[in-house]
């Protein structure tokens, strides 16, 4: 008898997607039959967390296993170095075929330069570029150009003739978000419809009268050419192409854009839901945070542009229009997977095939009246959805704290693979539920509310959240079984100070624990 077939995987991933809006984990408007499908038939994960609630650092982290303080990408703009080892590395050593399909975010799409450059001091000698820093890898260079949209379609070619991109043998990229997305699927589009590029963007956008939120309006992208489609179409050709050997497992990653900002669903998924049915958060007029205080006196002068990435302040009729329209994206997105999973189906891959479902954050989406994310750690930007659906696994809906850096170990010893020394996390299906999990994250530049780059760790129990600011007289402390909208900071109150000192030392144990043990050493002494 031979050996049992090593399972294949399809990690599927949304942008910017809060764990409640899918009907699964609750939500009784937005519909997502395929992903509700996944639940039903696996682990659904209630208390998954992120290691960092931005794009660029969290998407480091469930590739490499550990948190953004050892990969370096502490924000936006600093790429993951092509010298850290990574899950689908391993794999792919293994023997897996692996493929990428849609938004990676390891490197920077803008190509616009960094806030945060090195200064030199009157007075003293700079020191020459490649000492700047305290690490030489300063990763820029052509191996970290592949996703800059200043360098589209250029490169495209060469790009796609390297060995591999982080581990994936195969990969198709977008870049961005809405209909704004680029890369790849903008070369895709084009082949389409030679007049693409006169079809995306506000300028272009159809006219409406019913919808009047920030960074919202209705594309003339048809769904046929959206980047939803793009990713479904090729992760499909992929899946066809991995059927064709039979005898070798894959990892395929199909990664979507949305529902991230700007809101800009196509098709019948602009209107899809209708704002005047969606309720507003429990927590919309609740809050009195500094920051929070200071967006809203924004929206009240118009002072805020709120046509960027930092979070702002928004009023009733606009949390309900933007709802909307990401639900729309939502929904459309699981269309997708649900012709994705008929596929698995049709080619005969579906009982081999462990599919997973997570997001890289959340957003506000309302709560406490502002939208987007950054700095604030509440829990609709830092709980995402993850769901583990393996054919003959129960069922099952896990209460127990997890989190992204969980991903990469808990695939590797599933695909019967040994971790790297110093990957962090825990293997999900087997290892005991942490007392607390570190959500990390430092800030490049100032935004509305704040007046410099900020530090912040959390701290969260099944319980309890705490989130501590380098440099601020503030800090917040919420009771989450009894202020599950985390309007009460209890940071201040005396009837707390006993739990608040528990927390700084479980603060700074994990700390510890999760200071890096890479690299091995080479000799005893």
């Amino acid at each position: 008898m031979g050996a049992k077939r090593r399972p294949n995987f399809l990690l599927i991933m949304t942008d910017q997607h809060r764990a409640d809006h899918l009907g699964c984990y609750g939500n009784p408007i937005v519909r997502t039959p395929a992903i509700d499908g996944l639940s039903r038939q696996g682990l659904r994960f209630d208390n998954f967390f992120v290691a960092n609630p931005i794009c660029m650092p969290n998407r480091a982290s469930i590739m490499t296993g550990r948190m953004p303080s050892l990969t370096g990408v502490r924000h936006n703009g600093i790429a993951l170095s092509r010298n850290h080892a990574n899950f689908v590395e391993l794999l792919r050593d293994s023997g897996y075929a692996t493929a990428l399909i849609g938004k990676s975010h390891l490197q920077s799409f803008t190509g616009e330069p960094a806030v945060n450059r090195f200064k030199a001091e009157p007075g003293l000698a700079t020191p020459p570029e490649p000492l700047r820093d305290a690490h030489k890898d300063h990763r820029t260079g052509a191996a970290y150009e592949y996703e800059n949209i200043m360098q589209w379609p250029v490169t495209a070619q060469s790009r796609h003739k390297e060995d591999s991109f982080y581990g994936f043998d195969h990969f198709e990229l977008v870049a961005d978000h809405g209909d704004r997305a680029c890369g790849d699927y903008r070369l895709w589009a084009l082949a389409r419809e030679p007049n693409f590029d006169k079809l995306v963007g506000p300028g272009n956008a159809l006219p409406d009268q019913r919808i009047k939120a920030p960074q919202a309006w209705r594309t003339a992208v048809p769904e046929e050419l959206y980047s939803t489609r793009f990713i479904e179409e090729r992760t499909v050709a992929a899946l066809e192409q991995c059927a064709l050997e039979p005898s070798k497992p894959f990892f395929i990653q199909m990664s979507f854009p949305d529902p991230h900002h700007p809101f800009t669903p196509p098709g019948k998924y602009w209107d899809m839901y209708d704002p005047a049915d969606i309720p507003l958060p429990a927590s919309f007029d609740n809050g009195d945070l500094p920051p929070i205080v200071r967006m809203r006196e924004a929206l009240a002068k118009g002072s805020d542009p709120r046509n960027k990435q930092s979070p702002f302040a928004v009023t009733a009729s606009e949390t309900r229009d933007i709802i909307a329209l990401t639900y729309g994206s939502i929904s459309m997105i699981d269309d997708a997977i649900a012709r994705v999973r008929a596929k698995l189906a049709e080619l005969e891959l579906d009982q081999d095939t462990i599919v997973i479902f997570t997001s890289d954050h959340g957003d506000f989406m309302g709560d406490h009246g502002i939208m987007l994310k950054l700095l604030l750690h509440y829990r609709g930007l830092i709980r995402v959805p993850f769901i583990w659906s393996e054919p003959g696994r129960n069922a099952d809906i896990r209460p127990d704290l997890a989190q992204s850096i969980d991903i990469a170990p808990t695939i590797l010893r599933r695909a019967g693979i040994q971790p790297y020394n110093g990957i962090q996390g825990r293997n999900l299906l087997e290892e005991a539920e942490p007392s607390s999990l570190v959500i990390e994250e430092d800030s490049q530049r100032p935004m509305t509310g704040f007046d410099r780059p900020q530090r912040v760790r959390t701290l969260v129990t099944r319980k309890w959240r705490m989130s501590v600011r380098d440099g601020e007289d503030w800090g917040e402390l919420y009771d989450l079984e009894n202020d599950p909208q985390e309007v009460a900071n209890l940071w201040n109150s005396p009837t707390t100070l006993a739990r608040k000192a528990e927390l700084f030392e479980e603060l700074a144990r994990r700390l510890i624990q999760l200071q890096d043990r890479s690299p091995l050493p080479a000799y005893l002494a």
